[in-house]
């Protein structure tokens, strides 16, 4: 049995992205090359055993949004955009990805999305102060669940 759920992201932040936000923001969704410094999500921890045999953590950093292509287990393709928004009342930026999640990102994507809900227009809030991002579902599920982040902790079943 696969563990593997479709991520549909699809906010609008306000227009308060600095210039090193943006590019790491692009680089996640696969739309730029690393940056250098990485502040948004910053440890990406892998176990490797070092030159002597013993167990050690790296620091491996990838996108986490970055899916290009054809779905391995959802179905359709896969992808990422961002595009600046000039309409005064929405000014910022939008964001729309489409992934497929393994629980073992859980933990990374979880710290994007909840980065993502910080930033993201007072049109995405709820009357509970949740921030909507999109939605979620397993790959067999017919039916999505909102994909939100309440109090710091997003909605994935498995973050």
């Amino acid at each position: 049995m696969s563990d593997i759920y479709e991520l549909m992201v699809t906010v609008d932040l306000r227009d308060e992205l600095s210039e090193q936000q943006v590019a790491e923001l692009r680089w996640h969704l696969g739309l730029g090359p690393q940056p250098e410094r990485l502040t948004v999500v910053a440890d990406f921890p892998v176990a490797v055993v070092d030159d002597d045999g013993h167990p050690a953590v790296e620091n491996d950093p990838r996108p986490l949004l970055a899916a290009d292509g054809p779905a391995w287990k959802v179905g359709g393709v896969l992808g990422a955009a961002l595009a600046a928004r000039t309409d005064p009342p929405r000014r910022g930026w939008s964001v729309t990805a489409r992934a497929e999640l393994h629980p073992d990102d859980s933990e990374q994507v979880g710290e994007l999305l909840c980065w993502l809900a910080e930033r993201a227009h007072d049109t995405h809030r709820l009357a509970d102060g949740a921030v909507r991002l999109g939605y979620y579902r397993w790959h067999e599920d017919l039916t999505p669940y909102p994909l939100k982040v309440t109090n710091g902790r997003p909605s994935l079943p498995l973050a």
